[in-house]
């Protein structure tokens, strides 16, 4: 949650540079704790889902335990959703005030398609229970706060917003995909991953050619624009953390490689932050 309440603002900044205003910093905050309150919002669902296998997994929770009844968590998480929403149409109507030529409605398209995600996730269909699905569900969220961020300044298709919505979407897959062979064997009989379907090797090949489409997009604003080429010199970081997992990949050294792709995803987009302040 507060990777997300973080990456709003930085979606914003992708876009704003250094040129903040009142207003900006005002829909950017409300807009932050949107995100925050959604994915609370998100995580109380999947507890409430969870519940029964949480009493043999997780029993000292606090709804397997038994210290927050259903009926509890249950108006919590309504409470979560509401305001979310609320400070979702607070921050549009900021928006509207301050940036009357930005388009309104994308902020409120992009938290919609969220939350019919975060539905399906959880419940019908449940994408969570279907491997690769379910993967490209959480990962194209992960892109969407950027882009999110973007939205609440005027301007969700500016290209570097863009790109580091597609980058974190991306390496997100490849280590989402690489959780899954890690989980391979608690996962049998609950879900039905891609691991289980092509096996461990390959799904790691897959997750590895997702990690490096996600470079080769991390590339193009420097060489397309708006950034200057030399700048890319600022994701060098990012770069080399997601390109090295080659050889941990090979060695089946998962949880390292999904710690890897994550710090790689987070040193690309601050990356991109540093190239747009710079």
């Amino acid at each position: 949650m507060v990777l997300g309440a973080a990456t709003v603002p930085l979606g914003a900044t992708m876009v704003l540079g250094e040129a903040w205003t009142s207003e900006s910093i005002t829909v950017t905050a409300l807009y932050a704790t949107s995100v925050v309150a959604f994915m609370a919002a998100g995580n109380a669902m999947n507890d409430l889902r969870d519940v029964e296998v949480d009493r043999v997994v997780h029993p000292h929770r606090p709804l397997p335990s038994g210290r927050v009844s259903r009926p509890v968590a249950a108006r919590f998480t309504a409470g979560l959703w509401l305001l979310s929403l609320l400070t979702l149409v607070l921050g549009t109507a900021g928006l509207a005030t301050g940036m009357p030529d930005a388009p309104m409605l994308a902020p409120v398209v992009i938290w919609v398609l969220a939350a019919v995600l975060m539905m399906t996730y959880d419940h019908g269909p449940a994408l969570k229970d279907r491997g690769l699905s379910g993967n490209l569900a959480i990962s194209v969220l992960v892109g969407a706060v950027v882009l999110f961020g973007a939205a609440g300044v005027g301007s969700w298709a500016h290209p570097v917003a863009l790109a580091a919505a597609a980058v974190a979407a991306l390496v997100n897959l490849a280590r989402e995909i690489v959780k899954d062979v890690h989980d391979l064997e608690g996962d049998e009989g609950h879900r039905s991953t891609l691991p289980m379907v092509i096996g461990a090797e390959r799904a790691r090949m897959v997750a590895y050619v997702c990690a490096l489409l996600g470079l080769v997009v991390l590339y193009l604003p420097y060489w397309r624009g708006p950034l200057a080429f030399s700048q890319i010199l600022l994701q060098a970081p990012a770069i080399l953390l997601i390109i090295t997992t080659n050889g941990p990949l090979y060695q089946g050294q998962d949880a390292v490689v999904a710690s890897r792709f994550r710090l790689g995803m987070l040193a690309g987009l601050f990356g991109f932050l540093g190239s747009v302040l710079l």
